[in-house]
């Protein structure tokens, strides 16, 4: 596929032009909510604690995908990619890396919240960083693994940016996938459905049950489940029959993660938006500091 042609096949001028501005719309969203909450974690003390050192890591993940989906907005409104195939593959792994980190990062926010409501322990910062370093260290030897030969990046059918090539279908395609979508996907799904429905067992009967159980299994789905539909199909099936249009759709869904996650993990957070909050008012922040 050629990085410098007009426009990409089975596209018009303006199915481009509005992809690339809703992309622009959810990178603009999901960099400005998750950047205030990252901007309140370091500007707010009270914030500083492990369980919300979960909530930064998700944060700093989200914004990554956000910026990825930035580099791919201006790229499909000059509707070409301008950084050549060595920019694909950076492009590719900085994509994957962050969008694994958000799915995992989730989980360990569902493991923590978990430890919290259930053991009615406070998450402790020797358990809370080797986590969030786990986390982080595991997306990026995933996100490695297509750049040492298996599995590979290339451009996605808007061909403004760049993710796991699925369209081969072949062995090495097919081996990376499952292998990866086992321990990045279906693991966390797990891992965060039995953390709530756990919660949700022990505290329902207590009455003191403070966080919707049933939300973030059901983001994690919606949000990244079409992306593995699309894979699991591609693995089974020719993926040429599914139109490029469609084909982009679980990209579209994924990069609104951002601010969805940024949504439900901060701004729904009691502390985290007292924090958003004092960091918004300087006033009252000062008034705050001199008691």
């Amino acid at each position: 596929m050629a990085a410098t042609r007009a426009l990409p096949a089975g596209f018009g001028e303006l199915e481009v032009l509005a992809m690339g501005t809703v992309l622009l719309m959810e990178a603009l969203s999901g960099l400005s909510l998750n950047g205030l909450t990252i901007f309140s974690f370091c500007k707010t003390p009270d914030l500083r604690t492990p369980s919300n050192l979960l909530v930064l890591s998700l944060a700093l993940a989200d914004s990554g995908i956000s910026l990825n989906a930035l580099v791919a907005a201006v790229s499909s409104l000059f509707r070409r990619w301008p950084y050549g195939s060595e920019g694909c593959q950076a492009h590719g792994f900085q994509g994957f890396a962050t969008a694994l980190a958000s799915i995992c990062g989730s989980a360990a926010i569902s493991w923590g919240r978990y430890h919290h409501y259930c053991t009615r322990r406070q998450l402790a910062w020797n358990t809370a960083i080797p986590l969030v370093l786990f986390v982080w260290l595991s997306s990026a030897f995933w996100a490695s693994l297509p750049l040492m030969g298996w599995g590979h990046y290339d451009y996605e059918p808007l061909g403004t940016c760049c993710t796991l090539d699925y369209s081969r279908g072949d062995r090495n395609f097919i081996s990376f996938l499952f292998t990866m979508a086992f321990f990045n996907f279906l693991i966390p799904l797990f891992i965060t459905l039995t953390s709530y429905r756990l919660m949700e067992h022990k505290l329902s009967r207590s009455g003191h049950l403070q966080v919707n159980t049933t939300l973030p299994g059901r983001m994690l789905l919606l949000g990244w489940g079409p992306y593995a539909l699309l894979y699991l199909y591609a693995a089974i099936a020719d993926v040429s029959f599914i139109s490029p249009k469609l084909q982009m759709v679980p990209a579209l869904i994924a990069k609104a993660m951002p601010t969805i996650n940024a949504i439900n993990y901060a701004l729904h957070s009691e502390m985290v938006y007292r924090g958003i909050w004092q960091c918004l008012s300087p006033q009252k922040s000062k008034q705050n500091r001199i008691q």
